[in-house]
């Protein structure tokens, strides 16, 4: 990830409904949720979701497939992963002890598997 797509995804989520879309995503993976079901669940118009899942897909963040009249969403883990190692990555300035404690709060209070299973 370069500083580009680290803004254009930080803009994506930095709104309450595509923020929440995402988290919900995120929690159903590894299935995928039609943009209607989306659109019910945060009760906002589908053409309104329409236009918040087009601004998360266009940042890289889920990723869409078509079944039958129906657009299928999923959050797309491994671009989020790659948004939060380019914050990480010269963690406070070269000094990491600073950082250490985020990574240990993220590692215990994590309630999901670090990979999600197919099954």
């Amino acid at each position: 990830m370069d500083a580009e797509g680290a803004i254009a995804a930080l803009t994506a989520l930095a709104q309450p409904t595509r923020l929440a879309v995402f988290r919900h995503l995120v929690g159903k993976l590894p299935d995928a949720v039609a943009a209607g079901e989306l659109a019910r669940q945060c009760d906002v118009p589908h053409n309104t979701m329409s236009n918040h899942l087009a601004v998360l897909t266009r940042a890289g963040l889920l990723s869409v497939t078509r079944q039958s009249r129906s657009m299928l969403y999923s959050a797309d883990v491994k671009r989020f992963r790659s948004l939060v190692l380019f914050l990480t990555r010269d963690c406070c300035g070269g000094r990491p002890e600073i950082c250490a404690p985020l990574f240990d709060l993220t590692a215990t209070d994590c309630l999901c598997e670090t990979e999600p299973t197919h099954g």
